[in-house]
């Protein structure tokens, strides 16, 4: 196992030099993808950043605001889900960074750009909990669809692998809240 000090400081020699910090720029050619075919792409996914960060916030308010008969079950699962959206959301970022761009970090941004909007989970209801997360879920996925076509124009695999694992997880999960609210 190495030693988590050591690695910084070895990265930060050979990546950086002794004494002077070398700009390093990370652009889409560098792995094999067309800059300007890749642009949508990455508009695309900061969009989806900024809606995955809303819905990983509401995910936490129902986990902090959950009440009543299905605390111990919802209480579970909306912490497995924003732990998830939480590794998701840091993915998402990295991919951008990967194709050469920032990606969005205000949350003021996050909020003008996501079309999933904010709400006060306080005193609601359980099951319109469950609603709310799925309305998001449905929103995301919808998005994940429309990355995964630009991906594909873009030839960009890596996202597309990336993209589809995400929505897989979310159709999964889609159809197991709908089960336990009763929906067909």
């Amino acid at each position: 196992m190495f030693n988590c000090c050591f690695m910084t400081n070895f990265f930060n020699f050979y990546l950086f030099g002794k004494h002077t910090l070398t700009k390093i720029k990370m652009d889409a050619k560098e792995i094999s993808l067309n800059e300007k075919e890749v642009k949508p792409v990455v508009d695309l996914l900061n969009d989806y950043l900024a809606n995955y960060h809303i819905h990983y916030q509401k995910l936490r308010g129902c986990h902090w605001n959950i009440k009543g008969q299905n605390f111990f079950t919802l209480h579970v699962k909306f912490e497995e889900l924003y732990t998830n959206a939480q590794l998701t959301i840091d993915e998402i970022a990295e991919r951008v960074l990967t194709l050469g761009k920032p990606p969005h970090s205000r949350f003021a941004d996050y909020i003008q750009e996501s079309k999933i909007k904010e709400i006060d989970t306080i005193g609601m209801k359980d099951l319109d909990m469950v609603d709310a997360i799925l309305d998001d879920m449905s929103t995301l996925i919808e998005m994940e669809r429309e990355i995964l076509d630009a991906t594909a124009s873009a030839g960009d695999d890596g996202s597309n692998d990336m993209v589809n694992r995400f929505m897989q997880f979310k159709e999964k999960n889609t159809w197991m809240l709908r089960s336990f609210a009763g929906k067909k």
